[in-house]
């Protein structure tokens, strides 16, 4: 069963819809063929049961009216009664007796013969009621025979009155309809599957055109699309999302491309300085002091390298759905308290008055290493490009914690701020001397990790206020 199974499955769809198609229409033709069949069957019962009935009251009535009383002769009442009702029946048809209670034949057509048609269980059944009898085959006859008998009181006798009927034309009438049907629904058959298999190429077609359109795409040849075919139907819901897929796909690998490229491009630049500062040490003799200068100047790039390493493995993971946050109850005092002494040197060094300030009681949860980090890359940026002072503030705002970084730089260019947290994105000279670009596209990806998001604008009176809102709950 199951070798068979998979050879239909590799059937072509086109072969396997006809196939089933055709499976349906002979359970369908054969269904219908029953159907007749046995209606025919019944409805020619239905007229042969009501021919015999009306055979039987007039010869009942007949009986009744007899005034010379019933007598022993082949050719008497029932032959006479067949004619003067005007019945002209044939030899076949007019079977009739009349029986005694005892069960002799009393009266009898020529064709029915003297011998009783019933048993006696029959005559005895008859006796109390009209009863209808099949007999296989009977004098002489191939294709059986039906009787029905009535009971009748006449001339102070309980009389039972037999007429039958060949069954002849019955099983004639249906012989023929098996054989029409035997020839028909074959044929038939071959026709609607032939119109299925037509059919079903037909509504393959614009599938196959797709197909083949989707196998000259590639990656060198962008904007190309499949074909949508003018009816509104499946296949072309199909092509339409399809489509769309390959626009996806398309834009995913436009992203790729410039993030390696400007990955590439950031980190050309510190190794070129570390190169140039290595080779500059080994071309000749230096001095302690500025081997020591040397050697922190190499230390700044690969910092510089570290760091941006780290962003890129971040952003890599958020694209991948990998980034994840293992979230705990912590201090938002604390967190910006550590921040702020990790930067509080540096911020010394470039003479900016660098403060935090939480409410005490302030708790949330979160993932407290990405909080920093995202924290630290905003503080990274008010010190590269604002001015003293630089605050970091943490306060709730309905059930959300928010964190800012604010400060008294030129602030953003209007136009860069719609793109602030776009990857590698940079503004004009104004606030883009340094840096990958990725300081606020990682603050945003922290964000929206805890089910936050970030935001930047400028403040009154000049400086930039970039900050992010996550959820006090996770």
């Amino acid at each position: 069963m199951k070798s068979r199974f998979h050879t239909l499955a590799r059937l072509p769809i086109r072969m396997r819809l006809t196939l089933l198609f055709a499976v349906a229409m002979a359970v369908v033709l054969t269904g219908m063929g029953v159907f007749l069949y046995v209606g025919l069957g019944s409805a020619l019962d239905d007229a042969i049961d009501v021919n015999l009935r009306t055979r039987a009251d007039d010869l009942a009535a007949m009986v009744l009216q007899s005034e010379s009383g019933l007598r022993e002769s082949p050719g008497h009442s029932a032959a006479q009664t067949d004619e003067q009702t005007g019945q002209n029946l044939d030899e076949s048809e007019n079977l009739a007796q009349v029986l005694s209670s005892s069960g002799s034949a009393i009266d009898w057509t020529a064709s029915a013969g003297s011998n009783p048609l019933l048993t006696p269980a029959e005559l005895a059944q008859a006796t109390g009621g009209q009863i209808m009898v099949d007999r296989d085959a009977v004098l002489g006859m191939e294709s059986g025979l039906r009787l029905l008998a009535t009971p009748v009181r006449a001339q102070d006798q309980n009389l039972v009155i037999v007429v039958g009927t060949s069954l002849e034309g019955r099983s004639e009438a249906l012989s023929r309809l098996s054989s029409q049907l035997a020839v028909g629904g074959p044929l038939a058959l071959i026709a609607a599957s032939l119109l299925a298999f037509v059919l079903a190429s037909a509504a393959l077609r614009p599938v196959e055109s797709m197909r083949k359109q989707a196998e000259a795409i590639s990656a060198v040849e962008p904007g190309r699309r499949l074909p949508i075919p003018a009816t509104r139907d499946e296949v072309a819901k199909l092509g339409e999302t399809l489509n769309e897929m390959l626009a996806r796909l398309e834009a995913s690998l436009n992203k790729e491309r410039a993030f390696v490229s400007n990955a590439s491009h950031e980190l050309r630049t510190p190794l070129t300085l570390l190169k140039g500062e290595l080779d500059l040490a080994l071309n000749r003799e230096r001095s302690p002091d500025e081997m020591v200068a040397t050697l922190r100047s190499a230390a700044e790039e690969t910092d510089r390298l570290v760091q941006l390493a780290e962003d890129l493995l971040v952003l890599a993971r958020a694209d991948q759905g990998r980034l994840s946050v293992k979230t705990a109850v912590v201090d938002a005092g604390e967190i910006l308290e550590y921040v702020n002494e990790r930067f509080d040197r540096r911020a010394s060094d470039l003479g900016v008055v660098l403060e935090a300030d939480a409410p005490s009681d302030l708790r949330l949860t979160a993932d407290r290493v990405r909080l920093e980090q995202a924290l630290a890359n905003l503080v990274e940026n008010a010190l590269r490009y604002g001015r003293s002072p630089v605050s970091l503030t943490g306060y709730r705002r309905g059930d959300r914690v928010e964190f800012h970084v604010l400060d008294r730089g030129p602030g953003f260019v209007q136009d860069f701020l719609p793109r602030a947290f776009e990857r590698f994105s940079r503004a004009d000279e104004s606030r883009s001397s340094e840096g990958a670009g990725l300081g606020l596209a990682i603050v945003e990806i922290i964000a929206t990790a805890h089910g936050g998001n970030a935001q930047a604008t400028n403040r009154e009176g000049g400086g930039a206020d970039v900050w992010l809102a996550i959820p006090a709950t996770a």
